[in-house]
Order: structure tokens, then sequence, then C-alpha cells
């Protein structure tokens, strides 16, 4: 079955990085845009990054162009958002999300805390 696993969140100072990471399996990842989400405390969820299935087609919320760079390796399976120059805003918890025909699947999610 569809499984997607986030992992590289942690705790860092304002103005640091991350690189989150999220592996898939059960389905032809070379065959299906990804994206990641994030929810803040209290906040609902939204959408942060997208990339298509080749991940030549990227897109991003305003609020992280020129920090975050999403990317996807298929011969590993695997996602990922490189996060630079963080901030306190930026502290959520992370998702990478599929749509297959319409039916979403979601991972449990990586803790982001930035503070100093």
């Amino acid at each position: 079955q569809v499984q997607l696993v986030e992992s590289g969140g942690g705790l860092v100072q304002p103005g640091g990085s991350l690189r989150l990471s999220c592996a898939a399996s059960g389905f032809t990842f070379s065959s299906y845009a990804m994206s990641w989400y994030r929810q803040a405390p209290g906040k609902e969820r939204e959408l942060v990054a997208g990339i298509g299935n080749t991940g030549r087609v990227t897109s991003y919320v305003d609020s992280v162009k020129g920090r975050f760079t999403i990317s996807r390796d298929n011969a590993k399976n695997t996602m990922y958002l490189q996060m630079n120059s963080l901030k306190p805003e930026d502290t959520a918890v992370y998702y990478c999300r599929l749509n297959i025909g319409g039916r979403l699947y979601w991972g449990k999610g990586t803790l982001v805390t930035v503070s100093s």
C-alpha cells in the first residue's frame, strides 16, 4: 500500500537550514506529482511547494519563495525540501502529500521548530 514517511525535522535557530525528506513506497513514484504541506499550531494546513513527476516543474507559496527548494530523486523514490533562512513563522509540522486520481495520501509529518 502507499506509504509516505517524512524525516529531517528538528529544532533550528532563525536563519538556519534544514532538509526534509519524504520516502515513498507502494506506487510508481516517478509517475506522480508530489507536494509539501505544513500546519502551524492553531492554523489550517497550507500548501508549501509542489513538484511535477519529472522534477522539472516546481511551484512555491509566496512566503517561502527564494528560501525553500523542492526536489525529487525518482531513482530513490524520495522527495526533498531544502529550507534555508528559516524564520520562526516556518515552525510547523511538515507533511508530504500524494494525489492519485483524487484520492489523497499523507505522511505522518515531521516537526520543524524555528526558535532561538
